[in-house]
């Protein structure tokens, strides 16, 4: 099956210029396709006529980095949930439709160019403290330190997290609450965690706030949006553990 799209893309050549969205026919496309794919062959056919193809952020294709990312009708990875721009398909899509595609926007995210942000400030909450130090050497005996099933289980659904930014597009206030609670979650639910538990609430909070990130205003927006489903239990317990960490020493 083959279908037509209406295309209005936000293209921005720079940070610092000014940007608007542009008109493009898609021409007739396998419904087959991905929207990533889609993207290739317009710029494909933009090359091909002279023009600046579409700049947008991709790597895997398969719904694991986080690395792509755009908003499709006010919608962060598009109408599908629990879907991944990459793996959203143009099946999802009527033929005629038109799509408005734009780039996450929110103040700690920066417009690169067109559909590419800068979500480095994500990586700069992790590199504040969402990690646990340990002593280089041969991987310890699996058994060493047991791990409840349940803990283990919560654990690592709160690891899901890609990191992709879709939770700071969804939100109002353009909070990162979602993403850091999934990062706290994951170490303060692990015994390997509790050493720096209360230090890592403390930085990554205050590392969130100070990169421009707003609060939580519980409109549940960006569970809404998460690729991946990371639930807003975990930014309960983020505030459970930063309330908890403000009785422990600063040298913990």
């Amino acid at each position: 099956m083959t279908i037509n799209l209406t295309l209005k893309i936000w293209r921005q050549p720079g940070p610092d210029a000014p940007g608007a969205f542009k008109t493009y026919q898609s021409g007739p496309l396998s419904s087959d396709l991905s929207f990533l794919e889609m993207l290739d062959v317009v710029n494909e056919r933009l090359t091909l006529a002279g023009e600046e193809p579409v700049a947008f952020d991709h790597d895997c294709r398969e719904g694991i980095c986080g690395a792509c990312g755009a908003v499709i009708n006010g919608d962060p990875h598009g109408p599908v949930t629990q879907t991944t721009l990459c793996q959203l398909h143009l099946r999802h899509f009527k033929d005629g439709d038109t799509l408005v595609i734009e780039p996450f926007r929110a103040k700690a995210f920066r417009i690169s160019k067109d559909l590419i942000v800068d979500r480095s400030a994500l990586d700069q909450i992790i590199q504040a403290g969402g990690y646990v130090s340990v002593n280089t050497g041969s991987a310890p005996e699996a058994n060493t330190i047991p791990v409840p099933q349940a803990a283990a289980e919560a654990a690592m659904s709160s690891a899901e997290c890609i990191g992709c930014g879709a939770c700071v597009a969804a939100c109002p206030n353009g909070a990162a609450m979602l993403f850091t609670g999934a990062k706290i979650s994951h170490l303060a639910l692990l015994p390997q965690g509790q050493p720096e538990r209360a230090r890592r609430a403390r930085s990554l909070v205050r590392a969130m706030d100070g990169l421009g990130f707003g609060n939580c205003g519980n409109d549940r927006t960006c569970e809404a949006a998460c690729p991946k489903g990371i639930s807003i239990t975990n930014i309960a317990r983020l505030n459970r553990e930063f309330l908890r960490a403000a009785f422990v020493s600063e040298e913990e």
